[in-house]
């Protein structure tokens, strides 16, 4: 049975999520903030938690070797049930501060961390204790990479492999491609970019002049494209231009793919960065789309000084195409085009392998290039062309699952929306609240845009924006399949 494999693998992740909450923990002692004590017992029911899903293995005598299906299985119930662990601390805090939150309220936080999607119910960040603060950033950080890939570094000590978990936590079309002959090399090496990269945004930080609390929280969100921020005017907080160049820079590093990046830190080879044909156009697109809205902002009359409109346009576009959602105004307030242009963005303009979400620029490239050899093969009926990326030709199989992850990712959105519109939302605060959900971009339009947040909502509409987070982080397929009956079928 697939759950008796799984349960005790999921039990020793959930264990060890629970010592995640020894850095909060150890912020709030030596700040004496007055959230020391909400984390204790967070971290030991989680951790009996843990010991009780990891107890399963005893009642099969023997450790049972993962299978393909076992993998989508485990990474269904982590990132379901790792947000529940996750909004332990949220709980006890509010509840001991005298102003207790719903149980779904803090659900919605913690999955929007973990699924890096920056969303937020909780208003007056700016008198939050700093380690409740950094809890939800660094939420944001360890599932910017995955969770699951850093698990499996740990997978080969449970006597179970892990490659199949590694697949379906990876996002992108091409999930096979293996960076190392063993899986879990690949896991480290990415994590390592991960970190190498994430320790320079937060010295850059630092030495731009933010606190060292600041720095590490808003490095966590600017790495992992989350945008939560420990302040409620985002970004704009701080009100600095270093700053903002700053976090453009690192939020179009993080929109690409880190496989590349270790690839070209290991062979020694940046340039394999600038050829990747993926890479290329998802920066040309951010930066382009930044210089369109830049010009637009100057000729509708918003601003008329081009510097600051060209700033002003990169951060607030490359933020919001790159899934991050950090704001330094209230862009709702521009024309509509550009805000609407932005989110639209936000599903197309990150690589695969990236800590962004959305379609990826991958998929687009293959389905745009494939319409080219339709349109070719509708004149010279005979002729074949492969579809070509990146220098490597683009098998039939992955075709097909571009061509159905589209399929599911259209329907997701509008099925959704017509769910939240049957809740009377107005269409514009429906169709942005689920695309930015489901793009695990944060902000939307109206009442959820940047100068709000997603409290006004109604407990069953902020589980319906839970439940798109969750498919948008694992790309549809990998949880919908849960659902079907050929999928428990021995």
């Amino acid at each position: 049975m697939p759950l008796l494999r799984v349960f005790p693998v999921l039990g020793v992740i959930v264990m060890v999520f629970s010592a995640t909450m020894l850095v909060p923990l150890a912020v709030a002692w030596v700040a004496q903030d007055g959230s020391q004590s909400a984390f204790p017992p967070a971290m030991a029911a989680t951790f009996l938690l843990g010991l009780a899903l990891r107890s399963a293995v005893f009642k099969v005598g023997r450790k049972l070797e993962l299978q393909t299906r076992d993998g989508i299985l485990l990474v269904g119930l982590v990132w379901t049930l790792l947000p529940l662990c996750a909004s332990f601390p949220l709980l006890i805090h509010f509840a001991q501060a005298g102003t207790p939150i719903s149980f779904t309220d803090a659900y919605f936080e913690a999955m929007s961390g973990l699924t890096t999607t920056g969303a937020t119910v909780i208003t007056g960040l700016d008198a939050l204790p700093g380690a409740i603060n950094l809890w939800r950033c660094f939420l944001q950080w360890m599932g910017g990479m995955g969770i699951l890939v850093l698990a499996v570094a740990i997978l080969p000590m449970l006597g179970v492999g892990g490659n199949q978990v590694f697949r379906a936590e990876a996002t992108g079309p091409m999930k096979e491609a293996k960076l190392t002959p063993r899986i879990t090399e690949t896991a480290k090496g990415l994590w390592s970019v991960y970190c190498g990269l994430s320790l320079l945004c937060v010295l850059a930080y630092w030495l731009g002049g933010m606190s060292a609390l600041d720095a590490w929280a808003h490095m966590f969100t600017t790495m992992s494209l989350g945008g939560l921020s420990t302040y409620d005017a985002s970004f704009g907080h701080f009100a600095s231009p270093t700053l903002e160049w700053i976090a453009i820079v690192f939020m179009l590093v993080a929109s690409g793919n880190f496989a590349l990046y270790f690839v070209a830190v290991s062979k020694r080879s940046p340039q394999r960065i600038v050829r990747d044909q993926e890479w290329r156009a998802s920066q040309m697109l951010l930066v382009g789309a930044s210089v369109f809205v830049a010009v637009l902002l100057l000729v509708r009359g918003v601003m008329t000084d081009p510097l600051e409109a060209l700033r002003t346009a990169l951060f607030n576009v490359v933020s919001i195409g790159s899934t991050t959602g950090y704001a330094t105004t209230d862009y709702t307030t521009w024309p509509v085009f550009a805000p609407l242009f932005m989110i639209l963005l936000s599903g197309i303009a990150t690589s695969a392998g990236s800590t962004g979400a959305g379609i990826k620029m991958a998929r687009v490239l293959i389905l745009l290039k494939q319409a080219r050899c339709e349109m070719a093969r509708s004149i010279h009926p005979r002729m074949v062309r492969p579809v070509m990326l990146s220098g490597h030709a683009v098998d039939s199989g992955t075709l097909l699952s571009v061509l159905g992850f589209m399929l599911l990712y259209g329907g997701t959105i509008i099925g959704l929306t017509l769910v939240l519109m049957l809740t009377e939302l107005p269409f514009d605060t429906a169709f942005s609240a689920i695309v930015a959900s489901v793009n695990n971009m944060g902000p939307g339009l109206g009442p959820v845009g940047p100068a709000g947040n997603f409290q006004g909502l109604t407990d069953l509409q902020t589980w319906v924006c839970t439940l798109a987070m969750l498919l948008g982080r694992l790309e549809i397929l990998s949880f919908i399949v849960l659902f079907t009956p050929g999928f428990w079928r021995r």
